[in-house]
């Protein structure tokens, strides 16, 4: 007698898929929201805001960039990076330099403190994260990852501007 149950990594038919993905969106959407909070709460010991934050993290991550790149990157508007990089720029995390490659377009680029500051923003995190627990193994972490990315670049298309 032949199963005829699905095995368990078999693709999902498109409407299975959508409730499921469903699911995720449930979770999502409140885990960001809480994670972002948290950011702010801390806000006071490192002085930043979260978007603050995420433009020195991409700065970490990627070198200089336009505030265009980093609005594309986020999918942000270039007036609300733009505002972050001014508020990284007075507190001394970013500096403006000349783009060789567009005079109308300066890089922005991490200071040393900016570096710093980061730094120790990722580390707090990482020690938070720590504390996830479970039996979470590669895969699982894997196959989450693979499904967030499918899922954002279902929406690459979506105007931020």
């Amino acid at each position: 007698m032949t199963d005829a149950r699905t095995p368990h990594d078999a693709p999902l038919a498109p409407d299975e898929l959508a409730d499921r993905l469903t699911q995720v969106f449930a979770l999502v959407g409140p885990l960001y929201r809480r994670v972002h909070r948290k950011v702010e709460q801390a806000a006071p010991l490192e002085g930043l805001s979260a978007g603050v934050r995420a433009v020195l993290d991409l700065l970490r991550e990627h070198g200089p960039m336009t505030v265009p790149q980093m609005g594309r990157a986020q999918a942000l508007s270039r007036q609300f990076v733009q505002r972050m990089v001014n508020e990284a720029a007075a507190q001394g995390l970013v500096e403006a330099i000349p783009n060789p490659a567009h005079q109308r377009s300066s890089l922005i680029r991490l200071t040393d403190a900016g570096g710093a500051a980061i730094t120790a923003v990722l580390a707090r995190e990482r020690a938070l994260l720590r504390q996830v627990g479970g039996d979470l193994s590669r895969a699982d972490v894997d196959a989450c990852t693979k499904v967030l990315a499918r899922m954002l670049a279902l929406f690459d298309d979506v105007d931020v501007n």
